[in-house]
């Protein structure tokens, strides 16, 4: 009797640590997540920033204009409809109106690693553009007698989490109704797939499929988070007409649905000036991205009064951004930089006003792929299983009966998992978040060293492991447990002290080049995602070159844009070292490959294999 319960204190001991290692990588995962959204509405303040002081570059008032007029649809349904399908082709071919055959049929490709044609796809879109410009802003539907709903939440481009939900739950269709909850695309690497799944269902039963818009749906963060690139590799030569029609499909979907009267189902929750009436009201088409509310800006609002810019720019962006607290009231959501927390008795007055009851969204992704606040008022829901990592997360969906009691269903794709320890999980987990927390350190290294010689007054390179903590959370602004974190990250000397610049020694640049200095390299390591996104705005063409000068300039804007003080002849130095072939071109992407952070154990394994 005594073995077995020191065997079960031991295990009980094991299993405790193992949670509290499962909960720190996620806090890690989940950190760097919101500051890469941060960063990215920081961006869209830069794009506001450069059509006021760039316009001749005309680098991004082409990704804000308004959406086309009629006749410009009608030619571009006449070019497509011209487009040569070769006959080599073996895929799906799609005609219009859908059938059952069809959609089965497009299933059946993407099981099989088929892809469909970029003409299917432009004449899929158009269709779906046409259906949408009918639809409300929001969607007011009922169960069917004795049926169920199904609401799912983010897929992000996890295609297997889609097809896994159609076989444990059935294919959309007037017995089996669906709301999908926005943020479709981007992260994964089928969101094409899904759209087309989504967008196909969604036109062979429009009154028992429902596709509400996520933050996702934004071609602004689709550069960063990588669908744009996705569809120019998928469909090199129609990606452009592509992507272009995604923006305005993006635009038409609807930002929420209510369903019985009873139940508002939105993608990220609500403020204090969420009001449904006034939702009903607004021209939803007219804003293409919703980035930090900067982004509706005058290339699309430029006649508008700045109230009503303001007004539509913060509505939308709490309805797709914002997250449940417990803390009531209703304030900035700092950690992510755009949306608001909202509190109980912000949910409960808006639940009051509208004669609603529950409140179901999606937005974070959540261990069990669901939670419950706000006294079970509030509910998130999240698809994507394996979000950050390989058995990270389940991923769930929730069905709705007349009583608009929601049953959970919970599962997780898996493709390695199965065959590795409880242990083995959590160190795959726990190994993919220190080495994205150790890029970050890495990107700071010049702000950190100098925060951590403050401390060092006897430059003996060391420094106490609470002063060492203090200043990581200073200049990283991420809340972790640093103390924790800390074996993973910097080595202690023998006398108890943190060897600081133990930080960086497994990282390095991926191709370093001479001409660089330190100060500058370190810059265009931190800001490598931004310079990306911008390059790719102004390769119109998706080339991959641009100008020189295209090149100089916006570096210039972006760095004064910042506050971050770049020596001109450095840029100027760069720009002439990365045009190889002299004329007057630079390879954005191999500029950036030369700025990507390599960690030097992988680089000795590749080696040695």
């Amino acid at each position: 009797m005594k073995a077995a319960i020191l065997i079960q204190r031991w295990y009980r001991r094991y299993i405790a640590r193992l949670e509290m290692r499962q909960r720190y990588t996620w806090n890690i995962f989940q950190s760097i997540e919101y500051a890469g959204e941060q960063d990215q509405l920081q961006l869209s303040s830069f794009f506001s920033f450069m059509l006021d002081n760039f316009t001749q570059l005309n680098l991004i008032s082409h990704l804000l204009d308004p959406v086309v007029n009629p006749q410009t649809d009608r030619a571009r349904l006449t070019n497509h409809e011209q487009i040569i399908v070769p006959e080599s082709y073996n895929g799906p071919r799609l005609t219009f109106p859908l059938t059952v055959s069809q959609t089965d049929a497009l299933l059946t490709a993407f099981k099989n690693q088929q892809q469909l044609h970029g003409r299917f796809v432009l004449q899929l879109l158009q269709e779906t553009k046409k259906l949408l410009r009918q639809m409300p802003n929001v969607v007011y539907f009922s169960t069917p007698y004795a049926k169920e709903i199904t609401i799912c939440g983010d897929l992000h481009g996890r295609l297997d989490d889609l097809l896994l939900i159609f076989y444990k739950n059935g294919l959309p269709s007037a017995e089996t109704p669906y709301v999908f909850n926005g943020d479709f695309v981007d992260r994964g690497k089928k969101s094409v797939e899904i759209l087309i799944l989504l967008f196909a269902y969604l036109l062979l039963y429009p009154d028992h499929m429902h596709l509400n818009r996520g933050n996702h749906e934004d071609h602004i963060m689709n550069l960063r988070y990588g669908f744009t690139k996705e569809v120019m590799q998928k469909y090199k030569t129609h990606g452009r007409d592509i992507l272009k029609l995604i923006q305005e499909v993006f635009s038409l979907l609807p930002l929420a649905t209510v369903i019985d009267n009873k139940v508002l189902v939105v993608h990220g929750g609500i403020s204090d000036v969420t009001d449904l009436d006034f939702l009903r009201s607004i021209e939803r088409h007219k804003v293409r991205t919703v980035m930090a509310k900067v982004c509706i800006t005058a290339a699309v609002f430029k006649d508008c009064n700045m109230y009503f810019r303001r007004t539509i720019g913060i509505f939308v962006v709490d309805l797709l951004w914002s997250d449940p607290k417990s803390q009531p009231g209703c304030r900035p959501n700092t950690f992510r930089g755009g949306g608001c927390y909202f509190g109980p008795d912000v949910t409960r007055r808006l639940l009051e006003k509208h004669a609603l009851s529950l409140l179901i969204r999606s937005h974070e992704c959540k261990r069990e792929g669901y939670e419950l606040c706000h006294d079970g008022q509030v509910i998130t829901i999240f698809s994507a299983s394996n979000y950050y990592e390989e058995g990270s997360n389940r991923g769930a969906y929730i069905k709705l009966g007349q009583e608009l009691v929601p049953r959970f269903f919970q599962y997780q794709v898996s493709h390695t998992t199965r065959k590795l320890t409880l242990m083995q999980r959590v160190r795959v987990g726990e190994g993919s978040a220190v080495r994205a927390l150790q890029e970050k350190l890495f990107a700071h290294r010049s702000e950190l060293m100098a925060a951590f010689q403050h401390y060092d007054t006897s430059n003996s390179g060391c420094i106490s492991v609470s002063e060492w903590a203090v200043v990581v959370e200073s200049v990283l602004r991420m809340d972790l447990p640093w103390r924790t974190l800390r074996p993973r990250l910097a080595r202690l000397a023998p006398d108890g002290m943190v060897e600081y610049q133990s930080c960086f020694e497994d990282m390095g640049p991926g191709q370093p080049i001479p001409q660089v200095s330190p100060n500058f390299a370190e810059t265009l390591y931190r800001y490598r995602t931004d310079l990306e996104i911008i390059f790719n705005i102004i390769d119109k063409d998706h080339s991959g070159q641009i100008s020189t000068e295209e090149f100089r300039q916006t570096w210039r804007l972006f760095s004064a844009h910042l506050g971050v003080e770049v020596d001109n002849k450095a840029i100027d130095d760069l720009a002439r070292t990365m045009d190889f072939n002299k004329d007057g071109s630079i390879d954005f992407n191999e500029f950036l490959e030369a700025f990507r952070v390599v960690h030097k154990l992988d680089s000795k394994d590749q080696q040695e294999c």
